[in-house]
């Protein structure tokens, strides 16, 4: 019969630091939102963006304030005046300081801007989520009526509901949500379609949760992806469509600013040549439709899974 060997101290030996990380994890878990950033900070062109975006605020919050001058008063002895030192971007045909109603501008622009994203966002994301989550009949009849919505024309629109509510900044922001929200419907609905079929929503259904419940913690935030991008381009769209009706007389009243009205004030004194009164609101139109565009455009790329690397 063979004997087993005997164990001695010597067939033993201490554990070292060598042998306590020979499993270790060298790359730190990464959270989705971490890994979001990291990727759009690659995107040099949408970090170009942001920071943009970022300028622009903080200019509408202290621009008015550093030039001395309001973006309301007139004095025609200096009216038509060109860039200088005194006046930036010089003064316009009543002769208020631009500079100062550029930035004043800036915040009503800006605000129409994201006001309608917003509630685009919110009247979106529950209406095409609770038509996308029932289905059937339900689904049917909210989509009609969304159809008929977003049928009637805008330009109309925005012109009756002037005459019942009166020009001002949230007559035209009620003006783009009324039907603004329903791109935003849809585009929800559609993803509510596809993540209602996975087998923890369906499980979470069977078990009884409540719409509301499965809507805020499995829907929404699996579909924050394609959502943020489409609020990022919501914002450069209504920001141009303030600039258009402004340039109708249909956007914000005298003496308040927006860029759209400070184009239209600037026709007139188009044709004496000061263009400049002309390119500064239009340059800091397009500036900001290009920041959003491109800001956009990155985050659809960093939110992307197939972009993960």
């Amino acid at each position: 019969m063979q004997h087993e060997p005997q164990l001695t101290a010597d067939m033993f030996r201490p554990v070292t630091d060598h042998f306590k990380d020979a499993e270790k994890i060298e790359r730190p878990s990464v959270s989705y939102w971490a890994d979001v950033w990291r990727r759009l900070k690659m995107n040099k062109l949408a970090m170009i963006g942001l920071l943009m975006i970022i300028a622009l605020v903080i200019m509408a919050i202290i621009g008015p304030m550093i030039s001395g001058y309001t973006y309301y008063k007139q004095d025609f002895s200096i009216k038509n005046m060109r860039p200088s030192a005194e006046h930036w971007f010089g003064t316009d045909s009543s002769g208020r300081d631009i500079f100062t109603r550029v930035w004043y501008g800036a915040r009503i622009s800006l605000f129409i801007g994201v006001m309608a994203a917003f509630i685009d966002f919110v009247i979106g994301v529950l209406y095409g989520g609770i038509s996308g989550l029932k289905g059937g009949r339900i689904d049917n009849i909210m989509m009609r009526i969304a159809e008929v919505l977003y049928g009637i024309p805008y330009l109309l629109m925005v012109i009756l509901l002037m005459v019942v509510m009166g020009q001002g900044l949230w007559t035209i922001i009620i003006a783009m949500t009324i039907t603004g929200w329903i791109p935003m419907a849809r585009l929800v609905r559609g993803q509510v379609l596809q993540l209602k079929e996975q087998e923890y929503v369906q499980a979470a259904m069977v078990l009884g949760a409540d719409t509301k419940w499965i809507l805020r913690k499995h829907m929404i935030p699996n579909m924050m992806g394609p959502i943020l991008v489409n609020v990022t381009l919501t914002v450069p769209t209504a920001i141009f469509a303030e600039a258009t009706l402004s340039f109708l007389g249909l956007g914000i009243p005298a003496p308040q600013a927006s860029w759209g009205t400070m184009v239209n004030d600037a026709l007139v004194s188009l044709l004496v040549g000061n263009v400049y009164q002309l390119f500064i609101p239009g340059f800091f139109i397009s500036l900001t439709m290009f920041a959003f565009n491109v800001l956009g455009d990155g985050l659809r790329d960093a939110l992307d899974p197939r972009m993960r690397k």
